[in-house]
């Protein structure tokens, strides 16, 4: 199953295959918990809505019509499930900005990497992270979402277009100024 792609194996799902749903699962469960995270700031809200999301993928793999990558498809199901969850719970005024990293064994963020493990350079990269984490929550939730699609997940503009619910030159509007405010956001603390 590993070696057959999404669109094929999104197909097998549809005629109830679980071995195909493990597969996808397997594939994209960080991913599901990365951007539901970043959209809601919570890492229990992120956990129920990325589960709800696979829920909703077995439930409507046979709606999955190949228009799109299923990436992008799947994307859009864990952005409207975050939304629905952000409006049942009406916490857009009361969003909880992101904080720490994610949780351990979880494919993580955007964290550099450091080449020396000495307690100077683990105290930079925990302080870069925090720094990192704290531009990346001044984001809006559209602009945190463009950016991890793109920079993350590899998607094009009109992926997170499609993802998103808007057209191709807002999500390059909303890419575009994430990846401004945060360089601006990271100057600013130097």
């Amino acid at each position: 199953m590993a070696e057959l792609p999404d669109e094929e194996l999104c197909s097998r799902v549809a005629a109830r295959d679980n071995s195909a749903f493990e597969a996808l699962l397997e594939r994209y469960q960080a991913r599901a918990y990365r951007l539901a995270y970043s959209l809601l700031g919570s890492e229990a809200d992120a956990r129920d809505v990325s589960q709800d999301a696979f829920i909703k993928l077995f439930e409507s793999a046979g709606k999955f019509g190949g228009r799109s990558r299923f990436s992008t498809w799947f994307y859009r199901i864990v952005v409207n499930l975050c939304i629905d969850h952000k409006r049942r719970f009406r916490w857009w005024s009361k969003m909880v900005p992101l904080r720490g990293s994610l949780p351990e064994g979880e494919e993580g963020g955007v964290e550099p990497v450091s080449s020396e493990p000495g307690p100077e350079a683990e105290a930079m990269h925990h302080e870069t992270s925090i720094q990192l984490t704290e531009a990346f929550a001044q984001l809006s939730p559209n602009q945190r979402a463009a950016v991890l699609l793109q920079v993350q997940d590899g998607l094009t503009s009109r992926e997170i277009a499609q993802v998103l619910g808007c057209s191709e030159n807002t999500a390059r509007v909303h890419i575009h100024r994430g990846l401004a405010a945060l360089k601006k956001l990271l100057k600013k603390d130097e």
